[in-house]
């Protein structure tokens, strides 16, 4: 028995290749199974191929898997793309519709399975993914007791016999395994009950809806749009409004009219939106409006690869807007960490008066993975120094919005507010909002703005874990990367620490600084060309010359084989010099 297997299933998009992922993880999901999944799809609405990775195990994992155990394919397409990730005791079950033809070099185990012509046996080709569920299920050992709860679930409103129909498809292709006699694969059994489920997009959103966003205006935007898809459907239930814009321009600028309405207001794009947005965010910094944009980026420029992983916006979120406004950058690590981070975003905004980017990437995004029980008592909402009642004056003079404090941070009103009257204008201007070009002046708010950040320091800024008081190698990534960094580590008997920067701006240079003292070199793991994040890093801190790149741009994952082997090679440098 096994404690963990990775399965895929792959085909053309618009098969079905999603939801027969969807069934297959959500039933083991259900038993109490840690899971984390990764699609990789096409950018075409239909065709192409498309397939559903899902590694599920017995102990919590936060990343793919480097190798597969099971491969559904419902074209050859499939196997010649995958087959290369069979491990030596793996076996791929392929639809004999297609006459599937078996790689020269593949040497593990090949069945070919009825499973359009069963499903058709039975009414229609749509249920060969079930028949290949029902074979799945008796590879891996799981009772299809489970299975077909979740098709009463799915298909219930369709009648019973859709549902009967579903439910013999599972018992054909488990039926259909049982006679090859294949129990390689059987998982051990779970010990633990079912837990949350979800995307990390789901998780930003339900950041957001706990956070207090009862206002998103957004442009639909791969991979960013679950984020709009789940406030449309729940946010109205909170008395919340959900509108889709004519283009990302409008959604910026309104979520940030909303704000100055005081109601929290956001929105969600990925790379070439900001782009557009850069305008708008720079008003937010000089209006000091608060404004919380999520930023889910793709591979790029461009229109680039819409539905592939990177991490290359990091210099434009933290220097695009032209001018110089106030602004933070945050990355959670993973989706649980992306709920937290996301309602906290949403403070920072109020409290410093300035837009909040919160970076996550597809990988992060799209993937689904187990989440453990959110606890909701832990979001407070801390509205910053916003004045609900403002003392008359005898000069009868404006509101000082804009009022040179210590902090940086001014007294922030309202409309509506009594006695709170006040210019707001994108131009430079006086305590008042009153349009100055004044040398003074100006040189004063710069400096206000500017000061508000200064030190600036979310509860966490850093994820570090010091697994030695000396490490010889120290690596560092943001974002999806975590468990790919955290599994190659747990594997070596080298000496290994792993930071993972959630405060990317203002740069959080003495934990950072702390962690590069401690090893003797550093490994930047990142998923775009430059080495981004590698850059901040080295303006940032010290010791450049211990910083070795190591960059992914070809749209796919880190796997943890890969950062393992990086740091074997890093290692091996070291000790030859």
């Amino acid at each position: 028995m096994k404690s963990q297997i990775s399965w895929k299933v792959g085909g053309q998009q618009g098969e079905g290749i999603e939801s027969t992922g969807e069934m297959f993880s959500t039933a083991l999901n259900r038993l109490g199974y840690y899971l984390y999944g990764y699609r990789h799809f096409s950018s075409r609405i239909k065709g192409g191929h498309t397939n559903n990775k899902i590694r599920v195990s017995t102990t919590r994992v936060h990343s793919i898997s480097d190798d597969l155990d099971i491969l559904v394919a419902f074209d050859q397409e499939t196997i010649d793309v995958n087959y290369h990730e069979m491990n030596a005791t793996g076996i791929i079950l392929a639809d004999s519709k297609f006459d599937p033809v078996k790689p020269d070099d593949y040497e593990g185990k090949f069945v070919p399975m009825a499973f359009t012509e069963i499903a058709k046996e039975l009414g229609t080709a749509l249920m060969k993914n079930m028949v290949a569920i029902g074979a799945s299920a008796s590879l891996i050992g799981v009772d299809l007791k489970h299975f077909e709860v979740l098709v009463d679930d799915i298909f219930g409103k369709k009648g019973e016999k859709i549902c009967a129909l579903n439910k013999q498809a599972l018992h054909a292709g488990f039926d259909l395994m049982e006679q090859e006699d294949f129990h390689t694969f059987t998982l051990n059994p779970s010990t633990e009950e079912g837990h949350l489920y979800m995307i990390g997009n789901d998780a930003i959103s339900l950041g957001a809806l706990t956070g207090g966003a009862r206002f998103m205006a957004a442009y639909p935007i791969t991979p960013a749009s679950e984020i709009m898809e789940y406030m449309i459907d729940k946010l109205p239930e909170f008395g919340g409004t959900v509108i889709q814009t004519e283009d990302e321009i409008a959604a910026a600028v309104m979520a940030i009219g909303v704000n100055y309405g005081g109601v929290r207001a956001f929105t969600a794009s990925a790379g070439p939106g900001l782009s557009l947005m850069m305008e708008a965010i720079g008003l937010s910094g000089m209006t000091e409006q608060p404004f919380v944009v999520i930023n889910t980026m793709r591979g790029g420029p461009s229109t680039g690869l819409p539905t592939k992983q990177e991490q290359s916006d990091l210099m434009q979120m933290i220097y695009g807007t032209h001018g110089d406004i106030p602004k933070i950058v945050l990355a959670p690590t993973t989706a649980e960490d992306a709920f937290y981070l996301t309602a906290e975003a949403f403070n920072l905004a109020e409290q410093y008066q300035c837009p909040v980017i919160l970076l996550s990437d597809l990988q992060l995004s799209m993937g689904k993975h187990t989440v453990p029980n959110l606890d909701f008592n832990r979001i407070k909402i801390d509205r910053g120094n916003l004045i609900t009642q403002v003392a008359e004056r005898e000069d009868k003079s404006y509101f000082k919005r804009y009022e040179v404090t210590e902090s940086g941070v001014s007294p922030r009103v309202i409309p509506g507010v009594k006695n709170g009257i006040h210019h707001v204008t994108g131009v430079e201007h006086t305590e008042e909002g009153k349009p100055s070009e004044s040398p003074v002046n100006r040189a004063k708010q710069m400096e206000k703005r500017m000061r508000k950040i200064e030190q600036l320091k979310i509860s966490e800024p850093v994820d570090y874990k010091e697994n030695h008081a000396e490490a010889d190698v120290l690596v560092i990534g943001y974002l999806s990367t975590y468990g790919a960094i955290d599994e190659a580590i747990d594997r070596m008997d080298a000496k290994v620490n792993h930071l993972h920067i959630k405060q990317l701006h203002p740069f959080p240079t003495d934990e950072v600084q702390d962690a590069i003292n401690k090893a003797k070199q550093v490994i930047v793991a990142e998923h775009n060309y430059g080495g981004q994040l590698s850059s901040i890093i080295k303006m940032n801190t010290m010791h450049q010359g211990k910083i070795t790149n190591f960059t992914k741009y070809d749209g796919t994952p880190f796997l943890p084989k890969e950062i393992e082997a990086k740091i074997n090679e890093v290692n091996e440098v070291k000790e030859r010099i």
